[in-house]
C-alpha cells in the first residue's frame, strides 16, 4: 500500500492498495470531508499516471474515508490563495486530473458511500462507472455561495439530461441516490452493506475480460462522444476492424464458436 502525505502533517491524504488486478485509491481527508486540495489533486494525478502504464492494474476504484465521499474543492485553501492566476492554475490542474481518468486504459469505478458535492460530484460523473450506497447523495450547490459549479457542469452534462443538469446547477438542491440513478449520474444504488459486494462483482466481471479490448473500447467511447454521428461511425468502423486483428479477438471468437472459456493474452 502506498500513500501520499500531507505537506502540513504526517497524515496520508491518499491511500492506495492493490489486490487481484484492482487498484483502490482512497481519499483520506475525513476531517475536511475529503475536499480536493491542490495536494490531493496532485496525489491523485500521480497515482493515475503510475497506473496508466501498469499492466498489472486491470481496474481502478476511487473510494473515500469519513462522513463524505468528497465535498468538492477546498474553499479555505482557495480563500487563502486569491487572484486570477491562482484560481486558473487550480482549476486547470483539477481538470487535467479529471481528464486523465478518462484517458486511463483501465475502467475507473467510483465507490460512493456518502455525499458527493460540487467537484466531488464532478469526480463521480467523470468515472466510467459509479455505485452509490443509500447514505450517499449528490449536489452541485456552488450557486448557493455565489460560485456556479461550472467545472462540475462539464462531466455532469455529459451523463445527465439537460433539464436535470440545469436543475442541479441552478437550484443546488440535494439529489437522492435513487434519483441520481434514474438520471444517469450513477449506475446503481445499493444498500450500504452491499456496496463492496456489488463493486467486487463489477471488478470480477471486468478482470475476466481482455484488458487490451477494455482499453480499445474505453478510448473509442470517449473519442466518439465528441463527434457527429457520421464521423463517429467512420471512426468506430476503423476501431472495430483494428480490434479484429488483435490476438484476443481471434481467441475470443474461437472460444465462442468452440463453446469454451477464452484464454486472454492481452495482445
Amino acid at each position: 500500500m502506498t500513500s501520499q502525505p500531507s505537506p502540513a502533517s504526517d497524515a496520508p491524504i491518499l491511500l492506495r492498495s492493490d489486490s487481484g488486478g484492482v487498484a483502490t485509491l482512497t481519499l483520506n481527508r475525513p476531517d475536511q470531508r475529503n475536499a480536493l486540495s491542490v495536494h490531493l489533486i496532485c496525489a491523485l494525478q500521480d497515482e493515475f499516471l503510475a497506473i496508466e502504464n501498469d499492466p498489472t492494474v486491470r481496474v481502478v476504484i476511487i473510494a473515500a474515508n469519513g462522513p463524505s465521499f468528497c465535498a468538492g474543492h477546498d474553499i479555505k485553501e482557495i480563500r487563502a490563495n486569491p487572484g486570477r492566476h491562482n484560481y486558473e492554475a487550480l482549476f486547470k490542474t483539477c481538470s487535467e486530473m479529471m481528464l486523465t481518468i478518462n484517458r486511463l486504459p483501465q475502467p475507473v469505478i467510483a465507490r460512493v458511500h456518502a455525499p458527493a458535492t460540487a467537484a466531488g460530484c464532478q469526480l463521480v460523473a467523470t468515472c466510467d462507472l459509479a455505485v452509490a450506497g443509500r447514505s450517499a447523495w449528490f449536489a452541485t450547490p456552488g450557486v448557493n455561495i455565489g460560485l456556479f459549479c461550472s467545472t462540475p457542469m462539464v462531466p455532469i452534462s455529459r451523463n445527465v439530461g439537460r433539464k436535470q443538469t440545469m436543475e442541479m446547477l441552478i437550484l443546488g438542491d440535494k439529489v437522492e441516490p435513487d434519483e441520481a440513478e434514474r438520471w444517469g449520474l450513477i449506475n446503481k444504488v445499493v444498500e450500504d452493506e452491499q456496496l463492496d459486494a456489488t463493486i467486487n462483482e463489477m471488478t470480477a466481471n471486468i478482470t475476466s475480460k481482455s484488458s487490451l479490448v477494455m482499453a480499445i473500447g474505453k478510448e473509442a467511447f470517449y473519442k466518439q462522444l465528441e463527434m457527429d454521428v457520421e464521423s463517429a461511425y467512420a471512426y468506430a468502423n476503423k476501431v472495430i476492424a483494428q480490434n479484429l486483428l488483435a490476438r484476443d479477438a481471434q481467441e475470443g471468437i474461437d472460444a465462442f464458436l468452440e463453446k469454451r472459456t477464452p484464454k486472454w493474452e492481452n495482445r
